[in-house]
């Protein structure tokens, strides 16, 4: 535990909350696949974990994170420019490039099977291929989700190469427009990747939203999604 962050919470926490008593201290470092950072409060003690990626990170960077987490836990605003620091910090491209390295070696990912009950996911990626992308882009490891998930209905992780679609949709109720364009919207994001621009990350740009209103059941696959219950 570095006596140095420990100043440094301790400072942020002065700032933010001038008359209270400081609390004990318990920050490490861990071996997380991402850059998360967590705080708790137990027994009088603050617990703070923060990914190895920060580790080296800027003394001002250290403030910045110290001052997100405790406003964040004591409800008090977050001040823009340590927002602003972190952001552009975590942006940057080598953190990025770190980022995506560790999420690949530590990282796991749970692969079943793109054949469903009822609709086969390969088969659809390859429909879809040939009718939007000129059979071009190369196919990457599609699967249905281990459970029936509502809330994240698709999802494309670049750092395994990876569409999971939820097993929600896999019956035969399902219109087909729906699993189409769950599938079509992911594979977008191989054709458009994620790109920094000026600190801020752009996940669905300009040209992403254009060729996305290029499908043709686009209003009737939402009407669809919007239309399925939240658990």
């Amino acid at each position: 535990m570095s006596t140095e962050l420990i100043e440094i919470f301790e400072q942020e926490y002065r700032e933010l909350r001038p008359r209270a008593p400081i609390p004990a201290l318990d920050i490490r470092f861990r071996r997380f696949t991402s850059l998360n950072t967590t705080i708790r409060l137990r027994e009088g003690r603050l617990l703070v974990r923060l990914s190895d990626l920060l580790e080296a990170a800027p003394e001002s960077v250290h403030h910045a994170i110290a001052h997100i987490l405790l406003a964040k836990l004591y409800k008090k605003p977050i001040a823009r420019s340590h927002a602003d620091r972190y952001r552009r910090h975590v942006s940057s491209e080598a953190v990025s490039r770190q980022a995506e390295h560790i999420r690949q070696t530590r990282g796991r990912k749970t692969i079943l099977s793109a054949q469903g009950h009822i609709y086969n996911l390969d088969e659809v990626f390859e429909s879809l291929n040939t009718r939007f992308f000129h059979g071009l882009l190369g196919r990457p490891t599609l699967t249905w989700s281990a459970h029936h998930a509502r809330r994240m209905l698709g999802h494309y992780d670049a750092a395994h190469n990876t569409i999971m679609v939820s097993r929600v949709f896999d019956r035969a109720d399902t219109p087909r427009c729906a699993i189409e364009y769950l599938l079509y919207h992911e594979m977008l994001h191989l054709k458009h990747p994620v790109r920094v621009k000026a600190g801020r990350r752009c996940v669905h740009s300009k040209a992403f939203q254009a060729e996305e209103r290029l499908f043709p059941e686009l209003e009737a696959a939402k009407a669809y999604l919007k239309r399925l219950p939240v658990r």
